[in-house]
Formats: C-alpha cells, sequence, structure tokens
C-alpha cells in the first residue's frame, strides 16, 4: 500500500513540475513580446494557457483521488494538501502571465517609450527565479531554498515601487505617454503578484516539511501574549 501512495506521489510532483515549467515560461515569453515587440511570443502564452488549466483540473482530481484512496494522515496528508494549493497558486501565475501579454499586445500598438522598460526585465528574472525554485524547494523538499524564496519577495516590491514611481514622474512631465506608462505600471503589478504567488508556494512548502505556518509571521510576533 505505502509503494503505491510513493508511485503516485512521485507521479504528482511530476505533473507539478511540468505545470511550474509552464507556468515560468509563460512569464518569459510575455515579457520577452513586450521588450522583443515580439507577437508571437505573446501568441505562445495564450496557447499555453490552455495546458494550464488542463493540468489545473487534473492535479486536483489526483489529489483528491489519493487522499479518498490512501486515507494519508500527517506528513502524508501535508503534501497532498500543500499540493492542491501550490496547483492553484501555479494557475494564478499562468493568468498573470496572460495579463503581461494582454497588457503588451495593447503597448506593442503604441509608439515605443524613449526610456527603457525601467526595472521590469529585472523584475521578470526575479519572478521567473522566485517560480523556478519555488518549484524546486517543493520536490525536493527543501525548506532552505523555499525560505531564501520567501525573501526575495521583498526585493521584487521594491523593483514595483521604484518602477511605479518612474513612470509616474514620466507621466508628470510628458502627457503624451499615460497610456504607454499606465500600460507598463499594469505589467509591473502582475509580475509582482507572480512573485506573490510564488511565495505563496514556497510557505506552502515550509509547512508541508516542518508543520508550521508562517504566513503572517511577523505580525504575529507583533501580538502581545494572550
Amino acid at each position: 500500500m505505502r509503494r503505491h501512495f510513493e508511485d503516485a506521489e512521485d507521479e504528482l510532483k511530476s505533473r507539478l513540475l511540468h505545470m511550474g515549467s509552464l507556468a515560468e515560461t509563460m512569464v518569459h515569453e510575455a515579457v520577452r513580446g513586450l521588450s522583443e515587440r515580439n507577437v508571437a511570443a505573446l501568441d505562445r502564452v495564450f496557447d499555453a494557457e490552455h495546458e494550464v488549466n488542463r493540468l489545473h483540473i487534473e492535479i486536483d482530481d489526483r489529489c483528491f483521488k489519493i487522499i479518498a484512496l490512501h486515507q494519508p494522515a500527517a506528513s502524508d496528508l501535508r503534501f497532498l494538501m500543500a499540493s492542491i494549493k501550490i496547483n492553484s497558486d501555479l494557475e494564478r501565475i499562468a493568468d498573470q502571465a496572460v495579463n503581461v501579454s494582454e497588457n503588451a499586445r495593447i503597448l506593442l500598438g503604441l509608439p515605443r517609450l524613449e526610456r527603457q522598460l525601467l526595472d521590469i526585465p529585472r523584475m521578470c528574472d526575479l519572478a521567473k527565479s522566485m517560480v523556478k525554485d519555488s518549484i524546486t524547494a517543493f520536490v525536493r523538499k527543501d525548506v532552505e531554498l523555499a525560505r531564501q524564496v520567501v525573501e526575495r519577495d521583498n526585493e521584487e516590491d521594491k523593483l514595483k515601487s521604484q518602477a511605479f514611481h518612474e513612470l509616474m514622474q514620466l507621466m508628470q512631465s510628458d502627457s503624451s505617454t499615460i497610456q504607454r506608462a499606465l500600460g507598463l505600471i499594469l505589467i509591473a503589478r502582475n509580475l509582482e503578484r507572480i512573485a506573490d504567488h510564488a511565495t505563496n508556494i514556497a510557505e506552502d512548502v515550509i509547512f508541508m516539511v516542518l508543520g508550521k505556518d508562517i504566513r503572517h509571521a511577523a505580525e504575529q510576533e507583533a501580538l502581545p501574549p494572550a
């Protein structure tokens, strides 16, 4: 019986790893489409969304069947609950990549801004690395790598704030840039949310391995004793 559960666990990890790779690629292609003004790259993001949606349903179904057939307890149950939550976050990462592509498609119909894309390529690289590392941490049950992902979320927040500040200044100095700058602000927000979902995955890994919920840890530590 245990062997059957381990086989099911390995297959589930494989499917989540595949879904994570797809989501990471979608983020890359979305920003590539924007930076290189490459419509084909944006089209690949929309095409990949269908596969991610299919995997989303398949993985949830696998988790529910494993729970029903094996009635797992303790760490095995935490693994399955984490898998369900991670599956949801990966689907949302893919949705954010689609949002980036939709905003990028609008921007490609407008003249390019004289300024570079500010911190958006850096935000993309950081978000992709966070997604990749969070899934790797899940597969390897690597708590230290998961903690590193959580810590990098602050860097993504700073990059988004810097991009927002610079784009606001650009709009104030030149009203003709407003539509294009607003589009880039939305894309920066999409990338920040991708990083947030990667952070959620990393937090789920820590809970899965240690049984410790670190969400809102700072707020909880600030609370006075009961």
